[in-house]
């Protein structure tokens, strides 16, 4: 289980490669981060404890893992998560779209307009 954990980390996409440089080390809101993650069964994309929230990065490859997909994140309600998901192409383009998603959920007023994110 640990190999299958690392090796994820070593094959992240393009679009969690990004995604991580702006989470870890608390980069973002002091939250604290950890990159593809177990939690019971599954393997969370990114995964902040304290807040009890799962970020997934959804290809195109999810379109046909729907249903599992569905299976997962009730199942990851149900341990008190919450999973926010977000396309690939999203994060790309404009991830302030899962900043302020995260700030929502942690109920955090954004930063100074002269701050990051």
């Amino acid at each position: 289980m640990a190999d299958q954990t690392r090796r994820l980390r070593a094959r992240m996409t393009f679009a969690e490669t990004a995604m991580w440089k702006f989470l870890r080390d608390r980069r973002f809101e002091g939250l604290k981060f950890r990159r593809q993650v177990r939690i019971g069964p599954w393997i969370a994309d990114f995964c902040c404890y304290e807040l009890k929230l799962v970020i997934e990065l959804d290809g195109g490859v999810h379109r046909l893992r729907e249903a599992r997909d569905r299976l997962r994140d009730a199942d990851l309600k149900q341990r008190g998560f919450t999973v926010l998901r977000f396309g690939n192409e999203a994060v790309l383009t404009n991830p302030n779209i899962v900043f302020d998603a995260v700030r929502r959920h942690a109920d955090r007023p954004p930063p100074h307009p002269s701050g990051f994110a």
